[in-house]
């Protein structure tokens, strides 16, 4: 996969980039939003549990100097804590298409994953869930 005009290859194939990235994240982060599509899932006095992993990828402009490199992840955090007061929302995909537009409003970032969970779903699984990547459109 590539982006159209910045010239951010293939970051998650099998060979590695040959630019450094450095990859900013946060990972099984827990917290509970109202979300999901069963009538169950749908009522107001529940939240859904969910692991939540971010990683925001970055091209290293000095790899010497790391402060030059620094991706702060406290407004995302941020957003996650406030997932259980927001109104409901039906998929797991809207909850994560604006968690990127969030991580994409820090200019140093190229690309994300997020990552989305339901621990509690199935007796037999570990989860149920989805994952999206998505490169930044028109790179700087």
């Amino acid at each position: 996969m590539t982006t159209g005009g910045g010239g951010m290859s293939t970051m998650f194939a099998a060979s590695p980039p040959a630019e450094p990235y450095l990859c900013s994240m946060l990972r099984n982060v827990r917290v509970e939003a109202n979300v999901g599509m069963h009538p169950w899932e749908r009522s107001a006095e529940r939240t859904t549990k969910l692991l939540v992993t971010i990683e925001m990828f970055s091209r290293m402009q000095n790899p010497a100097t790391p402060a030059e490199n620094f991706i702060d992840y406290d407004p995302i955090i941020h957003v996650l804590r406030g997932w259980k007061h927001r109104p409901h929302v039906a998929l797991l995909e809207t909850l994560a298409e604006e968690l990127i537009a969030r991580c994409f409003d820090n200019p140093r970032v190229d690309a994300c994953r997020v990552r989305l969970l339901k621990p509690d779903i199935f007796h037999d699984a570990e989860g149920a869930g989805i994952e999206l990547f998505c490169p930044r459109r028109n790179p700087a």
